[in-house]
């Protein structure tokens, strides 16, 4: 499976009028990623896992997961090992009951996030234990020290149409820090709504799809505005990017990565996104 390099149309630059990069977006089609269906579990992997593996798609930076899982009422990941990894947990249906060897025994309901320092190990196990399906999407990082102690948290957060702070280094914001400077924000803007894309320009990322659609804007070339500058800048479509989808900024071996002036609008049914800022 080869990846995939989103061009900027024909003439679209940067805020400062050079040329965008196309090989700087890499895009990662739903339908493309790695699947794995029992009878309780229907999972989507971004990245190589378990029993999928392609030296294209071995993880984008230090994003070695995503794992879209819906699971079934009663069943679940019995008690299994980690180490030596940041193990992020976002919940978006139902709930799931986590227990692991630090001795917590917690229920992660939709809307809360949930961080892991795998560290110099843990053993945990996640069950539906709710009445109807759950949907999670499960996100492992390579921490930037290995060997460290683990460690467990779990937050609420109440999102809305803009970028709300997941994961920061310095917790700013409300969010939970991770042993590795990366930041990670969540929106669901309304049908049409624009956003930023909230990268430091240069910075590495990746944008996942959890539900909806939204489609990526370039500045024009040459922005057109009538007199007075009522009306927003001209910009220029890139496809559409739907549910399960990942677009990644950057990469191994790039100079540049995010390019100033990018925004996202969301579709006619509004979007569900994830934004990584890595490093």
């Amino acid at each position: 499976m080869t990846s995939h390099s989103i061009s900027a149309p024909s003439g679209a630059t940067n805020a400062g009028g050079t040329p965008f990069a196309s090989s700087n977006l890499v895009w990662r089609p739903a339908a493309e990623r790695f699947h794995s269906q029992l009878d309780w579990l229907d999972s989507w992997h971004s990245f190589s896992f378990a029993g999928h593996v392609d030296p294209a798609w071995m993880g984008f930076g230090p994003l070695r997961v995503i794992n879209d899982d819906t699971i079934a009422a009663g069943r679940g990941f019995g008690m299994h090992p980690h180490r030596d990894m940041e193990i992020i947990t976002v919940m978006v249906e139902g709930q799931i009951n986590h227990r692991d060897s630090m001795g917590h025994a917690e229920v992660l309901q939709a809307g809360e996030v949930q961080r892991m320092s795998a560290g110099t190990g843990i053993v945990h196990s996640e069950v539906n234990e709710g009445q109807t399906p759950c949907r999670l999407l499960q996100i492992w990082i390579e921490p930037g020290t290995l060997g460290i102690a683990p460690a467990y948290e779990q937050k609420p957060f109440a999102i809305g149409e803009h970028w709300t702070p997941l994961i920061d280094p310095q917790g700013s914001g409300g969010a939970m820090a991770i042993a590795r400077p990366v930041r990670l924000w969540r929106a669901q803007p309304r049908a049409g709504q624009r956003l930023p894309l909230r990268l430091a320009t240069g910075a590495h990322g990746w944008l996942q799809v959890i539900a909806g659609s939204a489609e990526l804007l370039f500045p024009a070339a040459e922005p057109r505005q009538p007199p007075g500058g009522t009306q927003p800048p001209e910009r220029v479509q890139a496809p559409g990017l739907g549910r399960g989808d990942g677009l990644g900024f950057g990469g191994p071996g790039q100079p540049v990565a995010a390019e100033p002036g990018i925004e996202l609008q969301a579709g006619a049914q509004g979007a569900d996104l994830l934004l990584f800022e890595l490093a």
